[in-house]
């Protein structure tokens, strides 16, 4: 998906238990869920497991940098989130597999995977972009994304899946494809699409007051997103109340016109 030409490109996968009966969300609406957010030490990824850990969630963060992971760590645990983590490049099959085995240990099971980690290596026109630009992305915020997905997957025995959902600003076609395809596993597959948010990640677009007057022009609400704005989005499609929500696309933009 593309906003005005730029969008960061994010796969997001949770589960959570099948739904029994009608609740109310909740501070508790997680309680005893088991969350793993990759990329999650500054950005989207940070604000995701906070709003994961702050509705119950034991959250297992990671980073590629030890003194990242650490500093998230002890910041989650200030605000009494029950947490940890370890170094992932999600580039590597060996990181991925630590990861998700770390949690195995720890807590027992998987219940939700924000798979958040992406690269962008070039900024500028797409035909000015060179084959090892396209292939870097590709395999980090494509090719990572699913694998992280198929490994989760593999930990739940068939037919013990609750929902299940995907969020990516990217991977609509495998969106599309996933939800038919995971629905009678009791698997939602949905899609997350962030405008721009003040993250590092997007420091070059909103640091530029030049180039952020143009696109506030194309923004309803004539701002810059916050991290949580997405933050919140993650945990309600991980929450009980989005059980009937599958194969959707939901935009989080301020009114930024988009197009597929």
């Amino acid at each position: 998906m593309r906003c005005s030409g730029m969008f960061r490109s994010v796969l997001r996968c949770l589960r959570i238990n099948p739904v029994a009966g009608h609740r109310s969300m909740s501070q508790s609406s997680l309680t005893g869920k088991v969350a793993i957010v990759t990329a999650s030490t500054d950005g989207i990824g940070l604000a995701a497991a906070q709003a994961l850990g702050k509705k119950g969630a034991h959250v297992v963060v990671s980073s590629r940098r030890q003194a990242n992971v650490d500093r998230a760590v002890a910041l989650l645990q200030s605000q009494s989130i029950q947490v940890t983590g370890t170094t992932c490049n999600v580039g590597k099959a060996e990181d991925r597999e630590k990861l998700v085995a770390l949690t195995l240990q720890k807590y027992g099971g998987v219940d939700i995977l924000v798979s958040n980690a992406a690269v962008n290596p070039f900024f500028g026109n797409t035909m000015d972009s060179t084959e090892e630009v396209w292939d870097k992305i590709l395999s980090i915020n494509v090719k990572a994304s699913f694998l992280m997905t198929k490994l989760v997957v593999r930990t739940n025995k068939p037919g013990a899946l609750g929902p299940y959902s995907v969020s990516k600003t990217a991977l609509l076609g495998l969106t599309r494809v996933l939800a038919p395809e995971l629905a009678p596993s009791n698997i939602r597959v949905n899609c997350v699409a962030p405008g721009i948010i003040k993250t590092r990640f997007s420091s070059a677009l909103w640091q530029n007051e030049d180039i952020m007057d143009e696109f506030k022009k194309q923004i309803s609400m004539r701002r810059v997103g916050e991290p949580d704005e997405i933050g919140g989005v993650v945990a309600f499609l991980c929450s009980d109340e989005a059980s009937y929500i599958t194969g959707e696309t939901i935009t989080v933009t301020g009114g930024m016109s988009c197009r597929l």
